[in-house]
């Protein structure tokens, strides 16, 4: 047991040398956060090829009963964490450990994703990943510097207390001659699910582009002068925050249910349109576990009174709403309850879709699939490729059986409840060579790819259609914005090194 041990946590031989002559350990040895209380050096994740309808359903019984932890899913493969030997915890930024490019000892072999930072990114908050922590004083930070046009709000309390902190970026206009309507405004939100890190850097890159950017990019002031962004960075600080201190993989917000040995709901699952209550007599230990009602999950129902509030009370109209997730690499639309069921504006909402994974293809090379929700958690015949509308009743393409239940989705809930026409979930990089255990150096390609995709969604709603109107990218990634003679070329990352290095100073002058 020692050996395991030994080769699991890298633990070095003991030293032989006289007592009075000791050596000084490493730095560079591994070894888990002081408090972290799951441990997954017995595990792995495998991809299972779905070809049948048989095996699809063979997957899902199996699933169910033995509550096995599935990582994502598309028509095509499941990926699903099992029992095997890979050690996860040097996914934490603030451990130091071994050298990835020199082999463990005794051949061995684990996880250990490069979390070295770019060498091209200077501003250290996104140079690894941060804990809620650290996020809250950030956003503090960022309101200070530019209260102009950024308002820190909460948008209500979780289970356990904590606030669910959120930026309100936006310009509003002071020209009183002309009557004020309703404030046109955009959600974006991350974090649902605590495990998906990449979700909540994500959130805070675009947040941070898009509040830098004002003043400097036509298009970007453009943006903040018609439309209000709300970015809420984890919509679960209790599972985030259990995330940091306790189980790295957990994917859950913390509320009790009633077995008191199972923790958390889904919160993807717990929004009141098409809410699923067969999938509320499953196990309350499932990872997808809906509740025994209909918003029961707190951290979701604070978030539509917000929005319900907003609109009655604020004078708000909510047109955008984007879930970012990992991972996948898909652009999904509604609906995510019933793959028979059609959205009314289905041709608007696949266009848009297609300009986003475009915006992104654009801007890095990376292809984001583009399909509706439900179709993307269900498998396909080999031969039998997903449709973007339903064919014919006599024409209809078997579907095998989900792996999990797609109703009560926030997707589905924000388009059909709350009406808004332009609802989206975005499941980011990547595509499962490092799952929800994505390292820190792609936090800010990433970041610049959803970036490009946020500025195209507002592009889109400013009614420029496409990406080779008004505003478009060029062949370097950058966002071309044409005015009366078409021909200018805004760089963001040039235009706001000033308030890089004023943010930069601050950060540091805080710190001492």
């Amino acid at each position: 047991m020692h050996r395991v041990l030994q080769a699991i946590w890298r633990i070095p031989e003991p030293s032989c040398d006289p007592p009075g002559n000791s050596r000084k350990v490493s730095a560079s040895t591994a070894s888990p956060p002081p408090t972290l209380l799951s441990r997954y050096g017995g595990d792995l994740v495998l991809r299972f090829e779905i070809r049948s309808a048989e095996e699809a359903q063979a997957l899902s019984d199996a699933i169910d009963v033995l509550l096995l932890d599935v990582w994502e899913f598309t028509p095509d493969w499941v990926d699903i964490r099992l029992s095997k030997e890979v050690a996860i915890y040097e996914s934490y930024p603030s451990l130091s450990f071994s050298d990835p490019s020199s082999p463990p000892p005794n051949g061995h072999r684990t996880f250990s994703p490069s979390l070295r930072p770019s060498s091209s990114e200077t501003n250290i908050f996104f140079q690894s990943y941060q804990p809620l922590s650290v996020i809250t004083p950030w956003m503090r930070l960022l309101k200070s510097l530019f209260p102009s046009h950024v308002r820190l709000i909460n948008i209500g309390i979780s289970y356990e207390g904590r606030d669910i902190p959120a930026f309100r970026v936006g310009v509003h206009p002071t020209n009183s001659e002309k009557p004020s309507g309703r404030r046109k405004t955009v959600i974006v939100v991350g974090g649902s699910h605590a495990r998906e890190w990449i979700s909540v850097s994500t959130v805070t890159y675009v947040a941070y582009s898009f509040i830098t950017g004002y003043g400097k990019s036509r298009l970007t002031t453009k943006l903040l002068e018609n439309f209000d962004w709300i970015f809420i960075p984890t919509l679960n600080p209790d599972g985030y925050a259990y995330t940091w201190e306790n189980d790295r993989l957990w994917r859950k917000n913390r509320q009790q249910t009633s077995l008191r040995f199972c923790k958390g709901l889904d919160l993807d699952r717990s929004w009141g349109f098409e809410w699923d209550d067969e999938a509320s007599k499953s196990n309350p230990c499932s990872e997808s576990f809906s509740g025994e009602e209909a918003f029961e999950g707190v951290e979701a129902r604070r978030l539509a009174d917000w929005v319900r509030n907003e609109t009655v009370n604020n004078n708000a109209s909510f047109i955008g709403f984007l879930d970012l997730h990992s991972y996948s690499q898909q652009v999904l639309y509604p609906y995510s309850y019933s793959c028979i069921a059609t959205p009314p504006s289905l041709e608007n909402l696949q266009e848009l879709a297609i300009g986003l994974a475009k915006a992104i293809r654009l801007t890095s090379g990376e292809i984001y699939g583009v399909t509706s929700a439900c179709e993307g958690s269900v498998t396909f015949s080999p031969d039998q490729e997903p449709q973007l509308q339903p064919p014919p009743p006599q024409k209809q393409n078997p579907i095998h059986p989900r792996i999990e239940t797609g109703g009560g989705s926030a997707l589905d809930w924000f388009y059909h409840e709350a009406q808004v026409p332009y609802t989206y979930q975005i499941k980011l990089r990547d595509t499962g060579s490092y799952g929800f255990l994505l390292p820190a150096n792609r936090i800010v390609p990433t970041g610049k790819e959803a970036t490009a995709a946020l500025t195209y969604f507002g592009n889109w709603l400013l009614g420029n259609k496409g990406i080779e109107a008004e505003a478009g990218t060029g062949t370097n990634g950058r966002i071309v914005e044409e005015g009366n003679d078409r021909s200018s070329i805004i760089d963001e990352e040039e235009k706001v090194e000033e308030d890089d290095e004023l943010i930069q100073g601050e950060l540091k002058r805080r710190r001492r």
